[in-house]
This record gives C-alpha cells, sequence and structure tokens, in this order.
C-alpha cells in the first residue's frame, strides 16, 4: 500500500512538473496606471489565462520594463514579449502607422476607429514597416477625438489658441501648429508635471487621459468641440514570441482579441465617459463650444495642408503613401455607406 501511495505521489508530482514546463508566461510592457485605454490588454490577459487553465498568462507591467517612448525598442530587443505604444511618440520608427492620425480624418466613432485601424495593420507596408522591429500588430487602442484642457485665460475663438504651449503629438500636433499654438512632444507621462510647473498652456488628450493623468486637478477650460484627431496606439506582440507559442496558444491568443476590443469599447463608452461629465462639473471646468463656422473653416483648410506635407515627409522615407491613403477612403466610405 505504501508503495502506491508514493508512486501515487511520484506520477503526480511529474504531472505538475510538465504542466510547469508547458506553461507560457509572456511580458506585456504599458505605462501610467490602469485606466480605459488599457482595458483591452487587461481582458486579453483575463481571457488567455482561463482560456487555456492557466497554461499561457500575460504578466502586465505599467512602467516597469521600459519607458513609453522604448517600448517599440524593447520588443525589437527581446526585452518583453508585449507592448502598447502611440505612433506620434515616434513617427520616424512606424511612418506607415502616422496616417492613422492626420487630424480631421471624419472618425467619430470608437467603432470606426477600431475598424481603420484593423484594417490598416493587416495593409503590406504597415506589417512589413513593424517586422523591421520584431513586432506583430495584435490590436488597436481606440481613442475618440482628442481635445484641451488649459490653464489661463478661456479662449473665446480659435484665434486665441495662438501662441499657446499645447501639449499634442501626431496629427492633433499639426492641427495646433496650423492654428499657431506651439505643440509641445510630452508623453502622457509627462504631462501632469509639465502643466504643473508652466510647461504647457493646454493639453490635448482623450477624456479618459485627462483623468487619468491630473489635467482636469490643474486646468480650468476644455474645448468640447475642437476634435482636431486622435493618436494611433497599437498592441503588438513580438514575431519571435508568437512563432514560439504552440499552435493552440496562438489559436487562443488572436482568438481573443475581438472580446477584448468589445469589452475595451464597451467600458469605455459606458464607464468612462459617464464619469466625464460629472468631473468637469465638479472641477468647475469652464466648457468652450467653437461656432461651427470656425471648425469648418479649421478643418478644410488643415486638412489639405497636413496631407499634403505627410505625403512630403513620408515619400522621402520611402513609404507608398498613395496606398495607404486609398485604403483609409476606402474603409471610411464603406463604413459610411452602411449607416
Amino acid at each position: 500500500m505504501r508503495g502506491k501511495i508514493l508512486a501515487t505521489i511520484s506520477c503526480l508530482a511529474i504531472i505538475s512538473m510538465v504542466s510547469e514546463a508547458v506553461a507560457v508566461e509572456w511580458n506585456v510592457s504599458l505605462w501610467g496606471k490602469r485606466r480605459a485605454f488599457t482595458e483591452h490588454v487587461e481582458k486579453l490577459a483575463e481571457l488567455v489565462s482561463t482560456r487555456t487553465n492557466g497554461e499561457f498568462r500575460l504578466n502586465l507591467s505599467y512602467g516597469g520594463l521600459a519607458k513609453n517612448r522604448e517600448n517599440l525598442d524593447g520588443i525589437a530587443a527581446g526585452a518583453f514579449e508585449m507592448a502598447q505604444f502611440c505612433s506620434g511618440y515616434h513617427p520616424e520608427k512606424n511612418p506607415s502607422l502616422t496616417v492613422l492620425e492626420l487630424p480631421f480624418l471624419g472618425i467619430t466613432s470608437l467603432e470606426m476607429e477600431r475598424r481603420v485601424s484593423q484594417a490598416s495593420y493587416t495593409h503590406p507596408t504597415v506589417v512589413n514597416d513593424l517586422a523591421r522591429w520584431n513586432a506583430v500588430p495584435l490590436m488597436p487602442s481606440p481613442l475618440p477625438q482628442y481635445n484641451l484642457v488649459g490653464v489661463g485665460p478661456v479662449p473665446r475663438s480659435l484665434g486665441q489658441l495662438a501662441g499657446l504651449r499645447v501639449r499634442a503629438v501626431g496629427g492633433v500636433g499639426r492641427a495646433m501648429k496650423f492654428l499657431g499654438a506651439n505643440p509641445v512632444a510630452l508623453t502622457a507621462s509627462e504631462v501632469r508635471e509639465a502643466m504643473l510647473g508652466g510647461a504647457v498652456d493646454a493639453v490635448a488628450f482623450a477624456p479618459h487621459a485627462h483623468m487619468a493623468f491630473g489635467t482636469v486637478e490643474t486646468g480650468s477650460w476644455w474645448t468640447t468641440n475642437l476634435n482636431p484627431g486622435t493618436v494611433n496606439c497599437p498592441v503588438v506582440v513580438s514575431s519571435q514570441a508568437l512563432k514560439a507559442l504552440s499552435t493552440s496558444h496562438r489559436s487562443v491568443l488572436i482568438s481573443s482579441v475581438d472580446e477584448a476590443l468589445d469589452h475595451y469599447v464597451a467600458n469605455y463608452q459606458g464607464k468612462t465617459m459617464s464619469a466625464w461629465g460629472p468631473t468637469l462639473e465638479n472641477r468647475r471646468i469652464k466648457k468652450v463650444t467653437f461656432s461651427k463656422s470656425e471648425i469648418s473653416a479649421l478643418r478644410d483648410a488643415v486638412n489639405s495642408n497636413s496631407l499634403q506635407n505627410w505625403m512630403q515627409e513620408n515619400m522621402v522615407r520611402d513609404v507608398p503613401v498613395i496606398d495607404l491613403i486609398d485604403l483609409l477612403l476606402f474603409v471610411l466610405t464603406e463604413i459610411q455607406n452602411e449607416s
């Protein structure tokens, strides 16, 4: 009897060792803290672990693995297996993605942003662009249109934004420059200190980031309808790590993306936006709404100027700009025809 018990214990130990041997853990580099912007990654980690009975786990690190401007480099170096980054932080590293940050594209919902991004991520130019960094695009982080939270005198017209130092990257920065403002390319993590220290007069963010990074704690006014654009922030995985996954683990990862994005969109439209209005009211932040004629004139002027500049900049980098723009317009037209 004692021999059978020992044999059973030995078998269980071997099974446990085998289980531990096949378990896979990926390190995921994020920044800031858990917020609406990272909910799809949080959900993906939950789904992957549940659907593999814990055999495949995503270990999420908020700032512990790399700085946000270094996440793409970390993927390239094999320092971690998954990361989130914003293309506007380093457009020279991912020029093909910057087409998604052009201002005033006419994207009016998170679902539109999601579809346009996912379509663009499959374009060979984008795939090859990211492959230079050992990265494979996994999913977007759809964000609503940006608006400004600022300090100082409340602007009553677009002209009064001229001369302001505005934290803005990508296409939003282009739009601010056209208005005569001075765009300052800070990452989200740098904004609080810059605003408190007087280095910037206003910050362009989506609502969740204004709450998460403290601009509403300092700001006195908010633009309700500037809507100059947004940033594109993909979640990518290491191509080597993806290839090393078993077929079943890879299938679970890829098949869980849509559910993770559904959760992200629902959370943003529900929990985040429900908190935004009361936050502005509680902080007594004054709402600034520009006239429709001003916004329309700005959009028309910026579109022509920014598109031409973007094309010139990226043709020098041998980016097939026409192909990328054609795809973008095709998807936008497709979405509009469905409505």
